[in-house]
């Protein structure tokens, strides 16, 4: 079905214009996805609760894990008993809209090492804007220690938006950083600035020798990839070793795509998006020497945090990717045979509020993270 609307001149006009597109695209998205909610699969345990703007969520070693609260906290969580301690020594963040407390990451040699990663909007005094950031710490007993500036995105924009800031270590050993294009989109189309890409380092914060644009001048040295709007989802899967991302679109458009060195991924040259309230975006949805996404979601779903399933609890979902929806509070599976999407399947919708991170532990267990207030974690369990 197909309905045209003449764009109107008038205010009203354009106001009744959006809110009927509104309504027909949740309509659209209840009839994509009404008939796959299968919510009597699994339960929602609640294991750690009263948390502001939670964000992001790793594993610690044993029982525990680290969360980020978005005005700049971080929690060490018991993911068992609920307990919960606040680690000292975070660095200021700018936390005006998109902005704060962002990623966490703990070192995979964490016992040997007590490294962790971090992501926040670090402000600017002398400009009133911010950069997407991400240090290096110890984590010795609950406070923050050996502090080390990795990577900053500068210059500093104003302004709250689309900081991306997912962190994640390659099979190469890598550390894989989104940073955002800060709402200036025809940045994102030119690697010598770092708005719209992901970024490659070592985890001492070197930039490698094999990284795009090491040598040729053609962007800034540490861009792996580029042409991104706001990724804030990435995660590397265990077969392939591939480090997949996905992305918000504007209107529609959101993508998930696999990371190639130098490629560019097409915001705002082409997407499946458009303008808020309508209009176009770039030239079409693809294009010559751009990368096309795997798959896209239109109408938008807001896509928050993504992992690869592995394990026993739900030996259905194995090597399927588990995808967050801030838009819908909801709980994507995407069928995966390979690097090909055989469809996608709605675990559960509006039980728990806006789901932020994804992440699954070695044994298996699935833990979402809840942004909206009160914000949680929660583990998911089979119904039976």
């Amino acid at each position: 079905m197909t309905i045209i609307l003449k764009p109107s001149l008038t205010r009203g006009g354009i106001v009744f214009r959006r809110v009927f597109h509104l309504l027909l695209l949740n309509l659209l998205l209840c009839g994509l996805f009404a008939a796959e909610v299968v919510s009597s699969t699994v339960r929602l345990v609640q294991v750690v609760d009263q948390l502001q703007n939670p964000w992001a969520l790793d594993f610690l070693p044993g029982s525990e894990a680290l969360v980020t609260e978005k005005p700049g906290r971080l929690q060490r969580v018991n993911l068992e008993t609920g307990e919960k301690v606040q680690i000292q020594a975070v660095p200021e963040v700018h936390a005006v809209g998109q902005g704060g407390l962002l990623d966490v990451l703990v070192h995979p040699d964490f016992r040997k090492n007590q490294t962790v990663f971090l992501t926040y909007a670090a402000p600017d005094s002398s400009s009133a804007g911010a950069s997407t950031t991400l240090i290096s710490a110890r984590l010795e007993g609950d406070q923050l220690t050996r502090q080390k500036i990795l990577f900053q995105a500068n210059p500093p924009v104003p302004g709250g938006h689309h900081f991306g800031s997912r962190i994640r270590v390659g099979e190469d050993g890598m550390l894989y950083v989104s940073v955002g294009e800060r709402g200036r989109m025809n940045e994102a189309q030119d690697p010598m600035n770092f708005l719209g890409t992901v970024v490659r380092l070592h985890q001492n914060g070197q930039i490698p020798d094999d990284n795009p644009f090491m040598n040729n001048g053609k962007g800034r040295k540490e861009i792996y990839s580029y042409g991104h709007r706001n990724p804030q989802g990435m995660a590397l899967d265990p077969k392939s070793g591939k480090i997949w991302v996905h992305e918000h679109g504007p209107q529609g458009g959101d993508e998930i795509n696999i990371l190639k060195a130098g490629a560019n991924y097409g915001w705002p040259k082409t997407t499946y998006g458009e303008q808020y309230g309508g209009g176009r975006i770039g030239i079409g949805s693809t294009a010559p020497g751009i990368e096309a996404p795997l798959m896209h979601w239109t109408p938008s779903i807001a896509p928050s945090g993504m992992s690869f399933y592995q394990g026993e609890i739900f030996p259905n979902w194995k090597g399927d990717l588990l995808v967050g929806s801030l838009k819908f509070r909801m709980l994507v599976r995407v069928d995966l045979e390979g690097s090909e999407v055989q469809g996608q399947e709605v675990v559960f919708q509006d039980r728990i509020g806006r789901i932020r991170d994804v992440r699954v532990n070695r044994k298996g267990k699935v833990y979402l993270v809840n942004d909206e207030y009160p914000g949680g974690i929660f583990r998911l369990d089979p119904s039976n």
